[in-house]
């Protein structure tokens, strides 16, 4: 085109001075003057050439707002079916980030590049690239749409084809067919000089398979290159950034959140129910896109069994694989598989064990087994596999088997969110990924032999984990949520053995101030020493008293309460009124009225708990020192400061003395000693205390241990009463983040620490912000304590305090005229 323009011109002044010279000065010096004119004709031609061979001439599409005449480019240019992108059948939801991004490369100033759309099997990776191919035509780009076919010869053929639609010459094809050129460098080379295109190439299961040669994609020498003027889009559940290169822009798809499988789901089945029973649907199948389009299809049936989302979710706990884990007629066929989710991720289980991985399904089949939590790492071990499979299997084999399912996104490796800088591994399958697979053993694999394995070295688990102390709490938070299957597994036999096993890891738990996992733990071990000694039996009503003190822990005091009130009288009943886990039961149900603001009543049964104490186990005993120290925080909450004090002094000499200085019970009376002299007054002795009990709570339980947080939340308090309301309002806001991380939103101490925050705040003289706060909390207080809770109605004060403050800044001051004069 370029040669056209400028040629034209030239040919037309040569032209023009032949007829000019032969009018001017006759015939034969014209003949003469049209000489000399050629050869100037001549180098400028030859320029013209170079300029030509230097620039290729590309088709290039009109410009954006060309209207028909791009969209008739577009049309032309990718004019045959077979390339056209698959339709969208039904909104996209929960992709717009990934969309953009994927747009926002297109229309960048180089307008090209290499997009790779990766995750495991079922999480919509051909919608988001025909949504993106959809938007991409929108903008009048040629759209070609390449299916992978495992076949690197096709591929050559298909981006052959798409680039001699894009204006690629026949003589440059013929120098790639003769030989005096790559054909795979013949199409990138006009890639590279043609703007407006976007390619993709779906469903590369084997990356490695698309040529020319061997090398990985990210060696760029092959048929997906990042070095085009136009968009390549590829779409794999590989996602290694070693497979795909430094210059590939990976887009990883997670699964949907809760609302946006919810309106996945409505799409498909908008009368089966509400937003939020579509949200919860959702959530129990993991916000997968080809688990909620079966749901969907199945809910929208006028024929199905259940029509709305709620029964749906519920029959789901009995009837997964004839619902959403079904088998099909044809799922030998790829493509079929892909579309049913039984059946998808076979697909990469199946390429991984062609590619040697042998260890692949077996390793996933053990983890479908367990429960649908993250699993410790350290429980997978080689000794696992070979007593699993019967096969001998080494460290290597199963680290590259595990690495390659992370690879293909089958399973994932979440943070477990602490600060105790003690490191521990994970694994964790998707939901709906951890139902399927555990529906079939792999082949030759024995499932009862697998669950003895599994059993054995749970167990095992356990006894390091619990013997490793401070070291071990991470690992146990993991484990607690795969122990219950072990105990109803377990023979009747070894009921007593297993039993003891749960104790022992909830007794860790609680040491580490893990309440929601203690709480599983309790839980289970008391309902199945119900069923199998009686509710009578003593270790039955150990584990009651064990179950309330984790609901109190949780914050759940009224439920506590009511549990501690029934096993204390089965405690007097069946063991006495002086039997040392009465007298257990009597103080934790005296600590819980402590914390449901009946004070009074906290501090009798306390008193009437010590004297018995004294007399049963002796003044030095650990419980004894645990209910001094306990009476003295309800004379505390009673107001009478001096008599707390007083009692504490002691205590905390006692415990020093009987446990050391480090023992959490230690902590415990020197952080409450801390807390009356505040009350008394004493702000700068409180600080300092406080300053070294949070440092060796932090150093003894970590920073993100409950026990640590109350006392950093009461050293805020205390910098607030000695005028530090700054560094108080930052401590305290610090401290109400890691309590809602930790304990939930909900918790008693987490609204503690929220009105200490707005305290500070309104302190600080931001009326507005404290005024918002206290609202909130005495909302949240209102819902979770009670009306008439104490707590509750000292945030009501607040918030009426800090509004008539708000009240008062805000009031205009009455102005001051000229001749108005200040007082001195």
């Amino acid at each position: 085109m370029l040669a056209r323009l400028l040629w034209a011109p030239v040919c037309g002044l040569a032209a023009g001075g032949v007829a000019w010279a032969v009018l001017r000065v006759g015939l034969e010096t014209a003949d003469q003057l049209s000489g000399v004119i050629g050869g100037v004709v001549g180098l400028v031609g030859l320029a013209v050439s170079l300029l030509t061979l230097r620039s290729p001439a590309p088709a290039l599409p009109p410009a954006a707002g060309d209207g028909e005449a791009g969209g008739r480019w577009v049309r032309e240019a990718a004019a045959h079916a077979s390339y056209r992108a698959p339709a969208v059948p039904a909104p996209v939801r929960g992709r717009d980030s990934q969309l953009a991004d994927i747009q926002q490369m297109a229309a960048g100033r180089d307008g090209g590049g290499l997009v790779v759309v990766c995750g495991t099997g079922g999480l919509g990776k051909t919608t988001l690239a025909a949504q993106a191919a959809r938007q991409a035509e929108e903008q009048e780009r040629a759209v070609f749409w390449v299916r992978w076919q495992d076949d690197a010869a096709r591929l050559a053929h298909d981006l052959t084809r798409v680039v001699k639609e894009l204006g690629l010459s026949e003589t440059r094809l013929h120098d790639a067919h003769s030989g005096q050129a790559a054909l795979v460098d013949v199409v990138w080379e006009h890639l590279a000089a043609v703007r407006g295109w976007m390619i993709v190439i779906d469903n590369v299961d084997t990356p490695r398979s698309l040529g020319p040669g061997s090398e990985p994609p990210g060696a760029y020498r092959g048929w997906v290159r990042p070095d085009g003027a136009g968009l390549l889009l590829v779409t794999t559940r590989d996602g290694a950034p070693d497979t795909w290169g430094p210059r590939a822009r990976l887009v990883p798809l997670e699964p949907l959140a809760d609302d946006a499988s919810g309106r996945v789901l409505r799409d498909a089945a908008p009368g089966a129910g509400t937003a939020q029973e579509a949200a919860a649907l959702g959530e129990r199948l993991g916000g997968l896109p080809l688990a909620l389009e079966t749901a969907g299809r199945y809910l929208a049936n006028p024929t199905s069994r259940y029509r709305t989302f709620t029964a749906y979710r519920h029959a789901l706990a009995t009837e997964f694989g004839d619902l959403v884990g079904a088998e099909h007629p044809q799922a030998a066929d790829p493509e079929v598989a892909r579309t049913v989710v039984r059946h998808t991720f076979d697909l990469s289980l199946t390429q991984l064990h062609t590619d040697g991985y042998t260890l692949a399904r077996p390793a996933l089949f053990l983890l479908a087994l367990l429960a649908p939590a993250p699993v410790p790492r350290a429980l997978l071990t080689p000794a696992l596999l070979t007593d699993a499979t019967g096969r001998t299997v080494t460290a290597a084999e199963l680290d590259a088997a595990l690495a390659r399912l992370h690879q293909y996104g089958l399973i994932n490796t979440p943070d477990l969110p602490t600060s105790d800088s003690v490191a521990v591994g994970q694994v964790a399958l998707h939901p709906v990924v951890h139902d399927v697979i555990a529906l079939t053993a792999p082949p030759d694999t024995d499932r009862t032999r697998c669950y003895i394995a599994l059993d054995a070295h749970l167990t095992r688990t356990v006894h390091h984990t619990t013997g490793a102390g401070r070291a071990g709490w991470p690992a146990a938070r993991l484990l607690a949520a795969h122990l219950p299957p072990l105990l109803h597994r377990t023979s009747d036999a070894d009921f007593t053995t297993t039993r003891e096993l749960l104790d022992s890891l909830a007794d860790t738990l609680h040491d580490a101030g893990a309440a929601t996992e203690e709480h599983l733990l309790r839980r289970c071990v008391l309902d199945a020493e119900t069923q199998h000694l009686g509710p009578d039996h003593p270790r039955t009503l150990t584990s009651c008293n064990n179950l309330a003190s984790a609901l109190d822990a949780l914050g759940r005091h009224r439920e506590a309460a009511d549990l501690l009130q029934r096993t204390l009288a089965d405690h007097e009943r069946v063991l006495g009124p002086d039997h040392p886990d009465t007298l257990t039961s009597c103080n934790n149900l005296a600590s819980v009225m402590d914390a449901l603001g009946r004070y009074q009543e906290a501090a009798d049964l306390h008193r009437q708990t010590l004297t018995d104490r004294e007399r049963v186990l002796g003044p030095d005993h650990p419980r004894t020192l645990t209910s001094c120290s306990n009476l003295a925080s309800a004379l505390h909450a009673l107001g009478r400061h001096q008599e707390a004090a007083d009692l504490l002094q002691q205590t905390l000499a006692d415990h020093e003395r009987v446990l050391g200085a480090d023992h959490p019970e230690t902590l415990n009376s020197r952080n409450n000693f801390a807390s009356v002299l505040y009350a008394l007054g004493r702000h700068q002795e409180a600080a300092d205390l406080l300053q070294r009990t949070l440092t060796d709570y932090e150093r003894v339980l970590g920073p993100d241990h409950p026990r640590a947080l109350n006392s950093r939340n009461n050293f805020a308090s205390v910098l607030y009463a000695l005028g530090r309301h700054q560094e108080a309002a930052d401590l305290h806001r610090q401290t109400l983040t890691d309590h809602e991380r930790v304990l939930g939103p909900d918790h008693p101490r987490t609204l503690t620490s929220c009105s200490n925050l707005a305290s500070a705040l309104h302190a600080l003289g931001r009326h507005r912000e404290a005024a918002d706060l206290h609202q909130q909390t005495l909302t949240d207080r209102e819902r979770v304590l009670g009306p008439n809770h104490p707590e509750t109605l000292m945030s009501r004060n607040n918030l009426a305090e800090v509004r008539a403050a708000a009240a008062r800044t805000q009031r205009p001051q009455r102005r001051r005229w000229p001749w108005q004069r200040t007082r001195p």
